[in-house]
């Protein structure tokens, strides 16, 4: 049987359990691993607010260009940016915990999911796909994510930037995402919002789903060359649920 005849023999059977058809991304996939911020929620915004209070503090001015210099450090990363660049003498380790302490609130009742995640995560648990999350972000906010969305369970593995030697771009965190859940890199789909992170996830041997954010949309046509995939929301990539629990 060839794999044209077994994609549609899969979108009849999930159209017959009223799924509808499995996205074409999704064949042959045995782990899918998210992106935190702006790919699994709705985050991104908060950090330009958290940079402006945060540099505030010292009187120093948010540069316009201080995203693109720190796109894809992890969080310690970018607190020695952040230490260097602007000359804080704050140690390492106060700076994050002051990041961690103005960002948990708004993680906790401020940052939605992404519009379907709920529904698709329940489609990868129905069909055996293994869920992980390789984030730059801190594991304390990831931890607080899941928390205030009930998502404990959920991931079979949670990476972050501090956990390998290089942040992305390099393929470092990605690779040890898919050594945790033991998946073969070729078989693992990721889901990224920047740039960096598609070249991270491209590195690693993955197969990349951008994913529309508002933070990122002057660079909507960069990630689309990038990825293998663009999505604007992952609505449907399983068809439709009933709206139950994840």
């Amino acid at each position: 049987m060839d794999k044209k005849q077994d994609i549609l023999n899969e979108q009849e059977q999930n159209t017959s359990l009223g799924r509808g058809p499995i996205h074409e991304m999704l064949q042959d996939i045995d782990a899918v691993i998210f992106d935190l911020d702006g790919s699994l929620v709705d985050s991104m915004w908060l950090w330009r607010a958290i940079d402006i209070e945060y540099l505030g503090r010292f009187g120093i001015p948010l540069p316009e260009d201080l995203q693109n210099k720190i796109e894809g450090m992890s969080f310690r990363e970018t607190a020695v940016y952040f230490k260097e660049h602007f000359g804080i003498h704050d140690p390492l380790e106060e700076i994050m915990d002051t990041w961690n302490r103005m960002a948990w609130d708004k993680y906790m009742y401020e940052v939605p999911l992404k519009k379907g995640i709920p529904d698709f995560l329940r489609g990868c648990r129905e069909r055996g796909i293994l869920l992980g999350i390789a984030t730059s972000n801190s594991r304390e906010l990831v931890t607080n994510v899941i928390m205030a969305h009930s998502l404990k369970g959920c991931f079979g593995c949670i990476m972050t930037g501090s956990d390998v030697e290089r942040g992305k771009p390099s393929p470092d965190i990605y690779l040890a995402a898919a050594r945790l859940l033991k998946a073969e890199p070729a078989r693992c789909l990721v889901f990224e919002d920047i740039a960096a992170g598609i070249q991270a996830g491209k590195n690693a041997g993955m197969r990349v789903c951008a994913v529309e954010d508002a933070y990122s949309a002057d660079a909507r046509e960069l990630k689309k060359r990038l990825a293998d995939y663009y999505i604007e929301d992952y609505t449907g990539l399983f068809g439709q649920y009933s709206g139950q629990s994840v």
